[in-house]
């Protein structure tokens, strides 16, 4: 073999460097990475500071005020005392959480004047990561020592915590509040990056402004641009006296912070310099176009005309009763943003011939790898086709289960009466009193979190139909036998029946089984039954996909590693994946140009907000506030040189689902906005980034303090602030 497909991850990487100016946009950038393959490129594009300062794992950077905000957002420290700037849409689950009838925080918006103010959010967590350590060799030394140096392992969370705890008493590093590590595969398996991070836990709610404003243009709006948002909220780390992680106490105070960003009310040009830092979920840009394939006609697919189905029955509930809308609103977002996702990432694909290109570069590797005399990148290539053409039926199947019967119902959560079957089996008294005092518990937590029966009466009635539409009798989940045999195919009764008749349609019928508890009941029981042949449906499209998968991750490593070394012999850029871990992506202010003729500038401002202004539509409800500044261009210091108030812009950095919240910064390493979307011509950015059509919608960090200090009027929370020039 020769010698260049012998070379580790970190050589094939250490040689980019002196080519990446050509690709200054695309790449999701490992921060260890950056001084030794980005910095000449970043440099060249207009970068003023070292990359020492961004990312330092000797001292502090910027790095240290970027946080993991509730595991699927990124947040920006802005204050010497904790404060936390993420997206509007990041924290409109708490937002949610606090508001009711009475309080509608999500209609009104929310500013805690004080401290004593700020509300605490269970369950909220905010993660800093402390170190990023680059442990391939070490992983692969362990992986050899393995009983079974040749399987699984290399991939397996479980085996990597393991071999993470080795490193971490080998290395000293102590265990400590809220520490942990996190040992994670780059490459398809061929590189390990070990993160040591720690969690806090009291987290409470600062301010966000009303929907109008930071959820202006709703589903019509997301992922498009141009945007009139002003996506963002804010937050606050608590902890114990010595600055240590802690569970919600009154006692505990604002964590004093090793490092805050320093705010820029400079603003931008066209074709300044800007880069981002986030934590980008997932993306698939090593898919073969097989893959890619079987992702829009299986995901995408169903995602799309499922939560059609689904959201509409939500919204037309949502729109007759405030209770309903405000329990169901946060629900709604996060199915309609994926929902839109998916139409877009399909359109985008179909559209600019993204298979072909795959197809291309595909058959670039095999030849490359004929021109080598290796077989191996033929042999991967093959074994993923057959995969999948193995496994799509039960990927489609699956896909339908997951997003009408388990997304989409949430009545499905109710209790597991796995406990008291086997109490009342067992019949010991003290069990089955014990195993029923919990099932009460358990039972009151569910009907809490489903207080609205009739709206989950009607959204199963239409998700059961829906997924009959795409799955031939012949292959649905087992209750459909007894649909057809005891409600004579009639699934809208069956889900009568459900409410109607089971333990768990309602508390009346909770409470009369539960004074009486039988096995008889709970084998017999609706809702119970259904949720079992859920299980078992899941369980049985697994099954039919296991024996597919079997050798799918070793064909993946090989595959990723040809490509790896194909485009390192060429001299193109080279980055993992993403994969909830934190990254840099670096790119310029632009504009684009989605089609002929037709032209996006790279900045909006607030006219755009009046503009798009529709009574008729809650989508575009403008505050007779927020009117009434732009009437009178109150907008102080926050204001273009030339009197307007700037909204959002836009770069070209390589973005996707995780990076909402993340910081933008200008070339000094300010913050200059917040990162909170795609524009639609870019979702395919997922599976393959396309620079000239693929933007980043960043809300500007004027507009945020425009209206936090001019709209809300806490100039206190602006006293906290670094503003560069002050």
């Amino acid at each position: 073999m020769p010698v260049c497909m012998k070379k580790t991850v970190l050589t094939l990487l250490s040689l980019l460097a002196c080519f990446l100016s050509a690709y200054p946009d695309e790449g999701m950038w490992m921060l260890t990475d950056l001084q030794r393959q980005n910095e000449v490129a970043m440099i060249e594009l207009g970068l003023e500071i070292p990359v020492s300062a961004i990312y330092n794992p000797d001292g502090i950077s910027l790095k240290d005020a970027v946080v993991h905000f509730g595991g699927g957002c990124t947040a920006e420290v802005i204050s010497a005392e904790g404060l936390l700037l993420t997206n509007h849409h990041c924290g409109y689950n708490a937002i949610q959480q606090h508001s009711s009838v009475e309080h509608d925080y999500l209609t009104d918006g929310f500013w805690a004047l004080s401290r004593g103010e700020e509300l605490p959010c269970p369950g909220l967590t905010v993660t800093f990561i402390e170190q990023i350590l680059d442990v391939t060799d070490y992983v692969r030394e362990q992986l050899q020592k393995d009983s079974d140096p040749n399987g699984t392992n290399y991939l397996s969370p479980k085996y990597l915590k393991t071999v993470a705890a080795r490193f971490a008493a080998a290395e000293g590093i102590a265990d400590e509040p809220g520490r942990s590590l996190e040992l994670k595969t780059f490459y398809g398996g061929n590189g390990y990056y070990l993160f040591v991070k720690r969690a806090y836990n009291d987290i409470r709610m600062v301010g966000a402004p009303p929907s109008s404003i930071g959820k202006f243009g709703a589903d019509t709006d997301n992922w498009t641009w141009p945007r009139h948002t002003g996506d963002f909220s804010l937050f606050r780390i608590y902890a114990d006296k010595d600055g240590k992680p802690a569970a919600y106490s009154k006692e505990n105070v604002p964590l004093q912070v090793k490092k805050h960003l320093t705010i820029s009310l400079a603003g931008y040009s066209e074709g300044d310099f800007a880069f981002v830092m986030g934590f980008p979920g997932r993306n698939w840009r090593y898919m073969t176009s097989d893959e890619v394939e079987e992702r829009m006609e299986t995901t995408n697919f169903m995602r799309h005309h499922v939560r059609d189905a689904r959201q509409q029955v939500l919204m037309e509930y949502m729109r007759q009763d405030d209770a309903v809308r405000i329990h169901y609103a946060s629900k709604y977002a996060s199915s309609a943003n994926y929902w839109k996702n998916a139409i877009g990432m399909n359109e985008g694909l179909t559209r600019l011939k993204v298979l072909d290109t795959k197809r291309a570069e595909q058959e670039k590797l095999l030849r490359w790898g004929d021109s080598l005399g290796t077989t191996a990148y033929r042999e991967a290539f093959d074994t993923i086709a057959g995969i999948v053409r193995q496994r799509r039926p039960a990927l489609y199947h699956q896909q339908a289960i997951q997003e009408a019967l388990i997304t989409g119902l949430d009545f499905m959560r109710i209790p597991n009466t796995t406990l008291l079957v086997t109490a009342l089996k067992s019949k010991d008294k003290a069990r089955i009193r014990a195993a029923t005092d919990s099932l009460k518990t358990a039972a009151g937590a569910y009907f809490d979190a489903v207080p609205f029966p009739q709206v989950e009466r009607a959204v199963g009635k239409r998700m059961l139909r829906v997924y009959m539409q795409y799955i031939p009798q012949a292959q649905r989940i087992g209750i459909f036998k007894v649909i057809d045999s005891r409600f004579k195919g009639d699934s809208d009764a069956f889900i009568d029946a459900c409410f109607d008749y089971s333990i768990f349609g309602s508390r009346a019928n909770f409470e009369k089984f539960i004074r009486k508890p039988s096995l008889f009941k709970i084998h017999a029981d609706w809702m119970v039954l259904f949720k079992y042949s859920i299980t078992d449906g899941l369980l049985q499209t697994s099954l039919a996909m296991m024996e597919a998968n079997r050798h799918y991750d070793a064909a993946h490593k090989t595959w990723v590693k040809g490509m790896m070394e194909m485009k390192q012999a060429a001299g193109q850029p080279l980055y993992p994946d993403a994969n909830s871990t934190l990254r840099l992506t670096y790119g310029r202010v632009l504009p684009y140009s989605p089609n002929d003729g037709l032209e996006y500038g790279y900045y909006t401002t607030l006219k755009g907000v009046m503009e798009k202004e529709d009574a008729a539509s809650d989508e575009f409800v403008v505050p007779d506030k927020l009117k009434q500044l732009y009437r009178e261009q109150d907008y102080g210091r926050y204001a273009l040189p030339d009197g307007r108030m700037p909204v959002c812009f836009i770069v070209d950095t390589d973005n996707t689902g995780g990076n909402s919240g993340s910081p933008v910064f200008n070339a000094k390493g300010e913050l200059i906005g917040t990162g909170f979307d795609r524009n639609y011509e870019g979702l395919t950015g997922d599976i393959a980034f396309r620079a000239a059509s693929q933007r980043a919608v960043c809300v500007d960090i004027r507009y945020v303090l425009f209206i936090i200090e001019k709209f809300a009027g806490a100039t206190h929370l602006i006293d906290e602030l670094t503003i560069a020039g002050e």
